[in-house]
């Protein structure tokens, strides 16, 4: 089973793309080390207040991946320095 999760970020405090970087930088990096998925940043690279993060995860058993995305999506919400915006989920289905 392999599981989606994409998130809509706004970085209210940012002021340059290097500013984004790096409030983005250690949530990419915190969630592939903690969660063991891929991580990416997929639209919004040019926007210094905008991102869009898609979070991938694969497991034998789909409660697997829907508690690992559930762990990611809270470790994203819990970070003071980012809002947001929205999330959603996509199943690769293999019919």
């Amino acid at each position: 089973m392999i599981g989606a999760l994409v998130v809509e970020l706004h970085f209210p405090t940012c002021r340059s793309l290097k500013d984004k970087r790096a409030v983005l930088r250690p949530v990419i990096d915190g969630a592939r080390s903690r969660f063991a998925v891929a991580v990416a940043e997929t639209d919004y690279q040019d926007l210094h207040q905008r991102s869009i993060l898609e979070v991938a995860a694969a497991a034998a058993s789909e409660r697997v991946v829907v508690e690992t995305l559930d762990a990611v999506e809270r470790f994203i919400w819990s970070r003071p320095d980012l809002e947001v915006v929205g999330a959603t989920r996509r199943w690769l289905d293999d019919d």
